[in-house]
């Protein structure tokens, strides 16, 4: 296990619905208290990602998993969001 991982992710929506993308992601040690979390920059922007909140799978290669909650969205381009996540339980990297 590594503190951080950029690279290659898919971000699984409730219904089960995948979106593939980038993600950056890295542990947070502050006080004592361990999180982690980071961004994903998806592919495709869909009304389900822009919907998404809690509940949320975030898969790495080699079928590592953590779960994610959405923080925040932010538009990049016109075309291009890029997404805050705060991951909940063991680093999947």
């Amino acid at each position: 296990m590594t503190a951080t991982y950029s690279g290659p992710a898919r971000l699984i929506l409730v219904g089960g619905a995948c979106i593939s993308g980038m993600a950056s992601l890295s542990i947070n040690q502050r006080g004592g208290v361990n999180g982690w979390g980071g961004t994903f920059r998806p592919d495709e922007v869909t009304t389900d990602l822009r919907n998404a909140v809690e509940g949320l799978q975030l898969e790495l290669p080699y079928d590592r998993l953590g779960t994610v909650a959405v923080t925040g969205m932010r538009k990049l381009l016109a075309t291009q969001v890029l997404v805050s996540l705060a991951g909940r339980g063991p680093a999947p990297f």
